[in-house]
């Protein structure tokens, strides 16, 4: 059976997140649908290089599925598309080898996180709109605090009796894309929500209400602090995965 890899973007902001779920519509979810719908396969599996939460977008979302039939990928696609709606669309597809896995496969995963400056009209679902001035100075201090391994369990609610929270972020950058500061993470994997809280704290580094210096607090010791500070989901972007 052939196994196809898709790459997909999509915006986030009308599904309950990446993952099929009951009474509720995913990313997934619509992906599945048309895919049976366009193929006329009966069975579809597809497994994603990563889950997103609930508003959260993704420019190049990776997946794989197995299907009963020989197409060309360009063909593929369109009936795909065909059956999307229009905030999701399949930019890619390519056979490949049935030991290729969208997750296991991925060797780093890169997120951008969109902050406005300013009130804006046109992209409310896609930043997060800061009034406060940020220093972005103060903001790659605590950036660059953060980079490299570490216990990141102060900025997840996932177990870490359960699932080690450890994680090798090797980069983490803050530019001025005027009138957005977009932040940009690389990590090995992410755990659940963390991005969005190392976000908030960076933010919260830029408005003056911590220092730099408290990254290493934060990282040394459980605290409740970054789920407080968590960025809203509209801003985040899965941007890209490497394999």
């Amino acid at each position: 059976m052939p196994r196809y890899k898709l790459t997909v973007e999509y915006a986030g902001t009308r599904y309950s997140g990446w993952q099929i779920q009951q009474n509720a519509k995913t990313v997934q979810g619509e992906l599945v649908r048309a895919i049976k719908e366009g193929t006329g396969a009966k069975h579809v599996e597809t497994y994603g290089s990563g889950r997103t939460d609930a508003g959260v977008h993704a420019l190049g979302q990776v997946m794989h599925a197995d299907l009963p039939l020989n197409l060309p990928p360009a063909t593929l696609i369109m009936r795909i598309n065909d059956a999307l709606p229009a905030d999701i669309n399949v930019l890619d597809a390519e056979r490949v080898s049935p030991r290729f896995h969208a997750r296991h496969s991925a060797v780093a995963r890169h997120y951008r996180y969109q902050i406005s400056t300013r009130r804006t009209a046109f992209e409310k679902p896609f930043v997060w709109w800061v009034r406060e001035p940020l220093d972005l100075a103060r903001m790659q201090a605590a950036a660059d605090a953060l980079t490299g391994f570490g216990d990141f369990r102060s900025f997840t609610d996932d177990d870490p009796e359960e699932k080690s929270t450890q994680v090798l972020l090797t980069s983490l950058t803050i530019t001025d894309e005027s009138p957005l500061i977009v932040v940009r993470v690389t990590g090995s994997h992410f755990l659940w929500k963390m991005v969005r809280r190392l976000v908030g704290v960076i933010v919260e580094v830029g408005r003056g209400g911590l220092s730099p210096h408290d990254m290493t607090r934060l990282l040394r010791s459980d605290s409740e602090l970054p789920a407080k500070l968590t960025a809203p989901a509209s801003g985040l972007f899965l941007e890209h995965v490497d394999y």
